[in-house]
């Protein structure tokens, strides 16, 4: 089960709901990113853990990486959600509810009325 762009916005701020940010700590931090997207930055209150992370671990592992009860609600996005959809999965697999954000990034930067946390231009 996939969520959308206005699901997701309307949801920021909910307790219930951990947004899961599966890029590289670079590109999570606005230092990298695709040169396609409006904006480089994060969806605000995401917490960051790379998919190589999640992949590479046991269930037992990823709970313990990830910091939630099992049964905890997730939705992972990255930047156009391939990345997203494998962490989905091993985050399913380790006892979450977890679903994919598949326009991610890319579609979230693109929309001026949507909130993100982003790093100041250099030289600012």
């Amino acid at each position: 089960m996939e969520v959308t762009g206005e699901e997701l916005a309307a949801r920021l701020g909910d307790p219930a709901l951990t947004v899961l940010d599966v890029r590289s700590r670079e590109e999570w931090s606005g230092e990298g990113g695709y040169g396609c997207d409006v904006r480089q930055g994060h969806i605000p209150g995401a917490r960051n853990v790379d998919v190589t992370e999640l992949v590479t671990r046991s269930p037992d592992e990823i709970r313990a990486l990830v910091g939630l009860p099992e049964g905890a609600e997730i939705v992972a996005y990255c930047h156009s959600g391939a990345r997203s959809a494998t962490a989905t999965d091993a985050l399913r697999a380790a006892g979450y509810d977890a679903r994919n954000y598949r326009g991610s990034w890319h579609e979230w930067s693109a929309d001026s009325s949507r909130p993100a946390e982003v790093r100041a231009p250099a030289g600012s």
